[in-house]
């Protein structure tokens, strides 16, 4: 049974100063992953909120949302809210490139999930629980809001101390290592094990899926790392 317990962990590592990634207005900075800015497929702005709605799309296929821009050591912070049964993710490290069809096939992911949806999380396992690096690390405790209320996550990756940590609404639920035989020997242990490409690139671009269901994002705000 996991155990929810609430503290913060402040990082002592250097720190540039926080830059939005989204205006509130609309969605300059962003684009399909290898579709470009032409067709959003169901992506929107309404109130300060970047929100993904299926029923929007029109094309029928899914549109992951990437950044124009590519980070390598950098904390993210980031407030998203899931629909009932919900299900989308928030990606590092994503490239950008044709080989590769989908971000996931190169981008580790948190977790987006209404963890209230139980049988989701009976069939699948914690390692896929809100929180978790997908389908990699589950998290060490439960700390996520109902599906309809906004949870927050400062998502922290750092390739020259090798260290990634996730405070999920204040509380760490996790440490792990984001490059090195001990990220590789996560990998070779996870369903990602036959992806050649997947979590071996230092910079790439953060991505927020479109898994078909309905999520919004706001105040997305990074800050790199010195």
């Amino acid at each position: 049974m996991l155990i929810v317990l609430s503290f913060i962990v402040i990082s002592c590592s250097p720190k540039e100063e926080w830059t939005p990634l989204f205006n509130d207005e609309d969605l300059d900075g962003w684009h399909i992953y290898l579709k470009g800015k032409e067709n959003y497929n169901g992506w929107y702005v309404d109130s300060g909120v970047l929100a993904f709605d299926p029923a929007g799309r029109t094309v029928i296929s899914n549109a992951d949302l990437v950044t124009d821009q590519r980070f390598t050591n950098f904390e993210l912070s980031i407030e998203w809210m899931i629909s009932e049964k919900g299900n989308s993710g928030i990606f590092w490290g994503v490239k950008e490139d044709t080989s590769y069809q989908h971000t996931y096939e190169t981008g580790p992911e948190i977790q987006v999930l209404d963890d209230n949806w139980t049988e989701y999380i009976e069939e699948r396992g914690d390692i896929q629980r809100a929180g978790s690096v997908f389908n990699i690390i589950a998290p060490s405790r439960i700390a996520s809001k109902p599906a309809g209320e906004w949870n927050h996550y400062l998502i922290h990756i750092d390739h020259i101390k090798n260290e990634g940590f996730v405070l999920f609404n204040r509380v760490e639920i996790m440490r792990f290592p984001v490059n090195g035989p001990e990220w590789e020997e996560l990998i070779s242990n996870s369903g990602f094990k036959n992806m050649p490409g997947f979590g071996k690139e230092k910079t790439g671009h953060i991505a927020l899926q479109d898994h078909g269901n309905q999520v919004a994002y706001r105040n997305i705000r990074i800050r790199k790392l010195m």
